[in-house]
């Protein structure tokens, strides 16, 4: 079903907005105009075809997350849909298109404290070693296994590096993260290694006779640059073929570098500012893990710690 033109415009304008003001990524951008586009649509099957977004009251947005709600959505989707409706009328608002936000006095829902999957040490070294480093492919995996896992990157991040970010001969990163803020990441000797073998030995030789030229770091069989997709098949394909048995993503290896980093005694503010988090409360969930792995290894090892011992 098409949007009416009123809408479009509106949704259109609201999304400069937050491209002008702060710098999201398309991502991300992407998903505010997908959720308004759920909430016109939704305008079209239940209101006047006539009215605008715009028009939409109090009541009409709590019929909506409902009708959401009710359609099995998940919790994390449906709190994500109210910020943006929130976020898009604050901006109507502000435009003097409405002379009051419909969408005050509707809280968002409280979702239950969810921890990430992380991978212990010893899963990480077996990850790692997957790849078959006689080929170059395998040289080039290992490399960003390897830098992924030292720095905390997030997979946008990683494959889109430009090789004047990498800086081997200093071993850090500069990366431009969400909202367009930078930061430096350094990363250490097993890392530096593959890198700078996968750049001196093995990346050239992708690009020969592709007739390509790229300034991404990372690039495939074919001389295009490496693609979040493309990096998570990687990583699935690896988990496979060595035991892995958890739901693996790249973003795991982010989780592992945040959690291994606290089990080793690091400052959680550190933390915060390698992993690029603007609230530090987003970091705390790290702590959680850390101390669910303390209370194990407590329990396992201390000769009193489990109250199921004999």
């Amino acid at each position: 079903m098409m949007l009416c033109d009123g809408d479009i415009k509106l949704i259109d304008e609201f999304i400069d907005s937050l491209w002008l003001e702060d710098g999201l990524s398309r991502n991300t951008l992407s998903s505010y105009r997908s959720d308004l586009k759920q909430l016109s649509l939704w305008k079209l099957n239940n209101k006047s075809k006539q009215l605008s977004i715009a028009e939409l009251d109090h009541s009409d947005l709590l019929a909506f997350l409902a009708d959401r709600v009710a359609i099995l959505i998940k919790a994390s989707s449906a709190n994500r849909e109210l910020s943006t409706i929130k976020r898009f009328y604050q901006f109507l608002l502000r435009q003097r298109k409405i002379k009051i936000d419909p969408s005050l006095n509707i809280d968002r829902p409280k979702l239950p404290r969810l921890l990430p999957v992380s991978l212990s040490e010893t899963e990480v070294e077996i990850l790692l070693s997957a790849p078959d480093i006689l080929k170059s492919q395998g040289i080039r995996d290992r490399a960003m296994l390897e830098l992924l896992y030292a720095t905390g990157l997030r997979v946008s991040e990683l494959v889109t590096l430009q090789l004047l970010q990498v800086r081997v001969d200093m071993g850090v990163v500069k990366v431009l993260g969400k909202g367009n803020k930078e930061r430096l990441i350094p990363f250490g000797e097993e890392a530096l290694y593959w890198v700078n073998r996968y750049i001196t030995e093995v990346r050239s030789s992708l690009l020969a006779g592709k007739n390509k030229i790229t300034d991404k770091v990372f690039i495939t069989n074919r001389g295009d640059a490496m693609t979040r997709q493309a990096f998570w098949y990687l990583i699935k394909r690896y988990a496979q073929h060595t035991g892995i048995t958890k739901s693996l993503s790249p973003h795991q290896l982010r989780h592992a570098f945040a959690t291994h980093l606290l089990n080793h005694g690091a400052d959680l503010r550190v933390v915060q500012l390698l992993l690029g988090h603007a609230d530090i409360s987003t970091t705390q969930i790290y702590t959680h893990i850390a101390r669910e792995r303390l209370k194990q290894l407590h329990a396992r090892h201390h000769p009193r710690g489990s109250i199921f011992q004999q």
